[in-house]
Order: C-alpha cells, then structure tokens, then sequence
C-alpha cells in the first residue's frame, strides 16, 4: 500500500512532538523510576482528544485514519514509552467493540472510551496460552440472561487500572479455542472479577501488567461480542489492526534514541574532538537512522493497508511489527554503546529506551510468532499446502 503524508498529518506530527517533548518527556524518568501509572499525562491526553483516534466522530472520537493514529503513538513513544501505551491500549481495548460491537454497546461504551473517563484493557492471554491462543482455558458458562465467567488472564496491560476489560472465554470448550471462543465486554465492578497481582518488569515500568480472577464473574449476556463462537475470529481481527500501533510505539523508542546519540556524540569529546567526528561512530548513527526511516515507512504503509482493508493485512501488519521491534531493539542498543559507559547508567535515557525496546519484541505476537504469520501468508500466495506441523 501506497501513502503521502497530509499536511493535516504533518501538523498532527508537530502538536504531539511538541506536547510529548513539553511534557511528556520530563516526566519519563520518573515514571520509569517509581514504577508508577502517570494519571497525570493520561488526563492531559484526554484532554488532547488522543484517547479516542480510532473511534468515530459519532461516540466523541477524533476519528483519525490509520497513519495519524501511528504518529500519535510515534511522537508519544520517542518521549516515553510508557505514556505512548496509554492511547495504544485505549485503541486495543476499544477495536473489539468497534469490530463486532452492537449499536448499543457501542453507544453505551465507546464515548467513555474516546473520552478518556474510561481506560479499556484486553483480556486474551494466559499462563498456559500465550502464542497459542487457541489454548486458552478461562470458561463463560450461561446462566438465564448472564454468563458465569471463571478462569485467570496473564500479562494483561492495563489489567488494574481499566474499567473495562475485553475478556476471551470458551462457551463451548468441547470446540476448542478456534471455534468455540466467545468475547466479552467485563466492567471492573463486576463481582467475582478482581486483578490481585501486578507484575514487576524490565521496562515500560510505569504501565501495569496485571494478573486478572475470574471466579464466577457474573457478566450480562448483552455484553457478550458478537455470536458464541466467534471470539477467535474478534481476536484475531482486532491484532491484525492493533500491532501496527506497537509498531509505531518501536518507531518511536529508536527514533528517541536515535536523536538522543546523536546529540551527544556532537558534544562529547575524546582524542581532542567529537565522538560524532570518528567514523566508527557516523556508521552507527547511520546505520540507526536509516534503520529508523525504514521501520517507520513499512508501519505507515502497513497502516495505510488497515484504512484499505487489504486483503493480506495479517502479512502487512506483521511485517511492520516484525521489522520495527527488531530495529527498535538493535538502534536503543547502539545508542547505549555510542554513550559508553554513560549510556549504561540510569542518568541518561537511552538505557531506559532499551529496556523499553524488548517488550515490542514480545507483546501482540512475538517476533517468532509474526515470523509464522508471514510465512503462512507468503505459502498462501505460493499456492503452498500448509501442513499441519508448520
């Protein structure tokens, strides 16, 4: 798919950068430091307009299109990684309902949503089905006009503190997860559903991951996703869409450290000039800018390809998810080694920005797991059985 930046998308890009180095960016240490959500930064945002990009004019959204929904997560992410997964999870939470959600889930949900009075979180892994989704074991059993949902959910961003959680359960478990997975729309006070643990991580430490309960949770069946049966498919549908925004999140993180090595090395002296001077150095800066821009165009392209409604867009949008993550992981690495010994120590950012870096490897698919989308995509092309070991 073909793009070109609009003016409108360039102004767009100037706002936020500007938003998110005023801001945002002071305050990145120490959310990284306490480990603590920034409600701060999320009110600003919402007062923005940038919790409900995805979400229609009609429920109160800004209704971007897929590029301007990128750039907010780009801009955001190269001050602070954590803060960018306030509107990245915002629209995670919200495309199920947007994809399969009734008229009056939609009118009773999404302008809370878009709002930013409520955060939304997604409910789909677990201990034991992480990659492989179909594997999960949490049931929804029906009872009258409600459903009984038991079971845990693992990794779960945003699990503590959202008011409302898409959770994945099997309504018929002799079915499996492929087909007999159904989708629930779960608000945070209802009884039986409690998030008692927090997870401690290596980065994006000011954004909760939570362990979620589940224990008889006595959820209406008009908060049921679509039909039984067809949670895997509302899964699925909603990754194919949301992974360009990590994508965008990895642009974002290599682009902040790319900037950041830069001006150091222009300041730092050694042997009586710049670091920026030595040519082992230029490479790398090179090699991490180019890197960057590279990312960056496949995940606005892959991001235009959602607008259009591709039809390969599992294999678009993990190929941007792919090549992002990865490059986010090797330029915060270089920009740590471009710092030296000052790029390993908690005073200077890009330390952080690698920590943060890893998890864009991990969440929404893991890079192995992107790699097998991509490859079935491409035996699909090819005309190639794919057998049942691949």
């Amino acid at each position: 798919m073909t793009y070109r930046l609009s003016d409108e998308q360039i102004e767009l890009r100037r706002i936020v950068r500007e938003l998110a180095e005023e801001q945002i960016a002071p305050r990145a240490a120490e959310i990284d430091a306490t480990a603590e959500f920034p409600w701060d930064l999320k009110e600003l945002l919402a007062r923005q307009d940038l919790l409900g990009t995805a979400v229609p004019a009609a429920y109160g959204g800004t209704e971007l299109d897929g590029v301007g929904q990128a750039i907010v997560a780009e801009e955001i992410a190269r001050a602070d990684a954590t803060t960018s997964l306030i509107p990245i999870v915002q629209k995670l939470g919200s495309l199920p309902i947007l994809l399969a959600g009734s008229d009056e889930q939609k009118d009773r949900f999404l302008p809370r949503l878009a709002s930013g009075e409520w955060l939304a979180a997604f409910g789909l892994s677990e201990a034991s089905a992480g990659s492989d989704v179909s594997a999960l074991r949490t049931r929804a059993r029906r009872d009258g006009d409600d459903y009984l949902l038991s079971g845990s959910k693992r990794f779960i961003t945003h699990g503590s503190i959202a008011n409302l959680v898409i959770i994945f359960a099997l309504t018929d478990p002799s079915a499996g997860g492929r087909k007999g997975m159904s989708a629930f729309i779960v608000e945070r006070d209802t009884p039986g559903f409690s998030a008692p643990r927090v997870e401690h991580k290596m980065g994006i430490r000011g954004s909760p991951t939570a362990e979620l309960l589940l224990e008889d949770a006595r959820v209406p069946a008009a908060n049921r996703l679509g039909e039984e049966g067809e949670g895997f498919k509302i899964a699925m549908a909603t990754l194919d869409r949301s992974r360009v925004a990590i994508a965008a999140q990895a642009v974002g993180i290599a682009q902040g450290a790319t900037d950041y090595a830069l001006a150091y090395a222009a300041q730092r002296e050694q042997f009586g000039e710049p670091v920026a001077e030595l040519q082992g150095i230029q490479f790398m800066l090179a090699d991490m800018a180019s890197q960057t821009e590279a990312a960056r165009h496949l995940t606005y392209a892959a991001a235009a390809a959602v607008d259009a409604g591709a039809p390969d867009l599992a294999y678009l949008t993990s190929s941007a998810k792919l090549v992002a993550g990865d490059t986010a992981m090797r330029v915060t690495t270089d920009a740590v080694q471009v710092l030296g010994g000052y790029g390993f120590i908690t005073e200077y950012p890009v330390e952080r920005m690698m920590r943060d870096a890893k998890i864009t490897q991990l969440y929404e698919g893991t890079q192995q797991i992107q790699r097998l989308v991509i490859a079935r995509q491409l035996l699909r092309r090819a005309g190639v059985a794919r057998s049942k070991t691949s």
